[in-house]
């Protein structure tokens, strides 16, 4: 897991949009998190798949923005906003699986073989009836 220094993050609230009545109005709840993703140090691989990952939120400066306006208080938003952030680095952690080459045996590839040939007698008897 990534460690994330407070000093990474910068935290801003907006207006948020949707349910809350006047509320919505007047208090910003929606929390922006934005998170420089080159103070945290990261490996080159695991920077590369947090790229991927987060997509349009990375912005070409190195930048990370989530917004979230999930909720209606700041609280949550902000919780909401840390959690996803912590999701999104523990994703860019994770590695691929190595694929392990496989290749048929030989009685594998004796079997094919053989249905192709059966087929093709199958096929060629459909063909049209000769007078001989």
């Amino acid at each position: 897991m990534v460690e994330v220094p407070e000093a990474a993050l910068e935290e801003k609230f907006l207006a948020a949009t949707g349910p809350g009545g006047q509320n919505v109005n007047k208090v910003a709840t929606a929390c922006q998190l934005r998170l420089d993703v080159f103070r945290l140090g990261l490996h080159p691989e695991s920077f590369r798949r947090l790229k991927l990952l987060a997509g349009s939120r990375m912005t070409a400066g190195g930048e990370l923005i989530i917004t979230a306006r999930r909720y209606r208080t700041q609280e949550q938003n902000r919780a909401d906003a840390r959690a996803r952030l912590a999701a999104l680095l523990a994703g860019a952690e994770e590695r691929e699986a190595r694929r392990v080459k496989t290749k048929p045996s030989r009685a594998a590839k004796a079997r094919r073989v053989d249905a192709k040939k059966g087929r093709a007698v199958v096929k060629a008897g459909r063909g049209r009836v000769r007078d001989e």
